[in-house]
């Protein structure tokens, strides 16, 4: 039986399946990744962004110009999704694409001034995220659960380098 909470407390909350009771870390990790996100969103807002502009915004930051193509892959996305992106970046004026001197039939992308202008709010608008996200939690607990998350990506990104190894998934046959 599945229990949908009512209460205010509860808004945003989505109930467990009984169908993901075999995997009840996967489902709960996917459960606060999407209030994670939506929390990420309403803050967002207030700066004239979608979520994921900020990472390719602290991406851009960080390493400075990069060819479109090479961000799509970085951010494991489609060339398409990541023109869409970064057109509204630049619609915004945070982002200018200019060819590439090296080779003109590709795009670089860079932050503007305007984009770099941004930093310290996106920098305080993730202090506020993580403060959202833990709470009260003690320090020793945080250190904790970052162990813990840092070995699930550890174990995760081992998988998903060898995708032909499909163990345990139907495969239609």
């Amino acid at each position: 039986m599945v229990v949908v909470a009512t209460d205010s407390a509860s808004r945003g909350r989505v109930p467990s399946s009984t169908a993901a009771l075999g995997g009840p870390v996967s489902n709960s990790l996917i459960r606060i990744t999407r209030l994670h996100m939506m929390r990420a969103r309403q803050l967002l807002q207030g700066l004239g962004l979608h979520t994921g502009h900020e990472l390719l915004l602290m991406h851009l930051w960080d390493r400075g110009p990069q060819r479109q193509a090479d961000l799509a892959a970085e951010f494991d996305t489609d060339s398409a999704s990541m023109t869409r992106t970064v057109q509204r970046l630049e619609r915004a004026g945070f982002v200018r694409r200019r060819p590439d001197p090296h080779d003109r039939r590709a795009t670089l992308v860079d932050s503007t001034p305007a984009g770099t202008a941004l930093r310290d709010r996106i920098e305080q608008l993730w202090t506020q995220l993580e403060a959202d996200t833990v709470g009260e939690m003690p320090e020793p607990q945080r250190r904790q659960l970052l162990r813990g998350l840092e070995h699930l990506e550890t174990n995760l990104s081992a998988a998903t380098a060898r995708p032909s190894e499909r163990q345990g998934v139907f495969d239609g046959s």
